[in-house]
C-alpha cells in the first residue's frame, strides 16, 4: 500500500458498501477473508478505505458473498471510475450523489465545521424546520436531512463523539421558518445544543457588515484517519458536491477561523439566540 494514499469520497463508500455485504451476512472479517482467500488485515483495509479496493477484488468479494450481479457489478465500475479518476484526474461523476452519501461521512468524521447564510446547519435541525425547509415536496431530500441530523445524534454518546462547530448570521435567527411555533423550538433546540460540550454555536452581529465567505455556505468535515483527507461539502438547490482538494479545503478551513473570529463569543451568541425565540 503506498504511504501517499488518500481515499476519495467514492473510494470510502465503496469500502462502506464492502463492510455492508459482510455484516449482511454475519461474517466476521476472518470468516470472510478465509472465505475469499483474503487476510483479514488486508478485507479490514478495503473496508475503512486505508487502501485502494481493487475490481478483482470486489468481484471476488462479490461471488464469495453471493451478492446479485448488477450490484456487484455497479461497484466494480465504481472502482474503475475510481482507479481512472486517481490517474488522469477526472472529474466526471460516476452514479455517485453527495447529498445521499453525506449522511455517511457525519458518521465518519471527528469534526464538522458548517458555515451557513440563511438555513440551521443540517445536524442541529429540528424536524419541523426541515419539512418546513422542503414544503412537502421533496420527500427523498427531507429524508435526507434527516439521517444526518440522526447521524450527529447518534454520536453524542460516543467514546469519541463527533465535534460541532456552527457559525451563521444574525439574520438567519429572524427568518421564521415553520411559523412561529416550529422557529421557536428550533431556536430553544439551537440554545440546548450549545451548551453541550462537544457543541460551538457562534453568531456574526449585523454590525459586523461583510464577513468572508458571505453568501457562500460551506460545511467541512475531518476525519480520523492519516489517509482520510479533509473534504468539503457545498449544496445548491440542484445538487450537493464534494470538493477534496486539499489546497481547497485548507482555504476554507483558514476562512472558517476568520468567521470564528469575528463572530460572536458563545455566551453573546447564546443571548442572541435567546432574544430572537423571545421575540416569536
Amino acid at each position: 500500500m503506498a504511504k501517499d494514499f488518500r481515499a476519495t469520497t467514492l473510494e470510502r463508500a465503496i469500502g462502506r458498501q464492502l463492510a455492508g455485504w459482510r455484516d449482511e451476512r454475519d461474517l466476521s472479517l476472518t470468516e470472510a477473508g478465509q472465505r475469499v482467500g483474503f487476510s483479514s488485515a488486508k478485507l479490514s483495509m478495503m473496508e475503512n478505505a486505508v487502501q485502494c479496493s481493487r475490481p478483482v477484488d470486489i468481484m471476488a468479494l462479490g461471488f464469495v458473498y453471493k451478492v446479485p450481479t448488477p450490484e456487484w457489478q455497479a461497484v466494480v465500475l465504481r472502482a474503475q471510475y475510481a482507479e481512472r479518476a486517481r490517474t488522469h484526474g477526472s472529474n466526471k461523476e460516476l452514479n455517485f450523489d453527495p447529498a445521499a452519501d453525506f449522511a455517511n461521512l457525519v458518521s465518519d468524521a471527528t469534526v464538522l465545521r458548517a458555515f451557513t447564510t440563511d438555513l440551521v446547519p443540517a445536524v442541529f435541525q429540528v424536524p419541523g424546520y426541515t419539512n418546513a425547509v422542503m414544503q412537502d415536496n421533496d420527500p427523498v431530500r427531507t429524508a435526507q436531512l434527516a439521517m444526518v441530523r440522526e447521524a450527529w445524534a447518534a454520536r453524542l454518546s460516543d467514546k469519541d463523539p463527533l465535534a460541532v462547530q456552527a457559525v451563521f448570521p444574525d439574520s438567519l435567527l429572524r427568518l421564521v421558518i415553520g411559523g412561529p411555533r416550529v422557529m421557536r423550538a428550533q431556536l430553544l433546540h439551537l440554545m440546548e445544543i450549545s451548551e453541550h460540550p462537544t457543541a460551538s454555536v457562534l453568531v456574526v452581529p449585523l454590525a459586523a457588515g461583510a464577513y468572508p465567505a458571505m453568501g457562500s455556505p460551506f460545511t467541512l468535515l475531518g476525519f480520523p484517519h492519516r489517509q482520510h483527507n479533509d473534504v468539503a461539502y457545498l449544496e445548491t438547490v440542484i445538487k450537493g458536491e464534494y470538493v477534496e482538494d486539499q489546497a481547497v479545503t485548507e482555504r476554507l478551513a483558514q476562512r472558517f477561523a476568520e468567521l470564528q473570529k469575528i463572530a460572536l463569543g458563545p455566551g453573546e451568541s447564546l443571548e442572541r439566540i435567546a432574544e430572537a425565540a423571545a421575540e416569536l
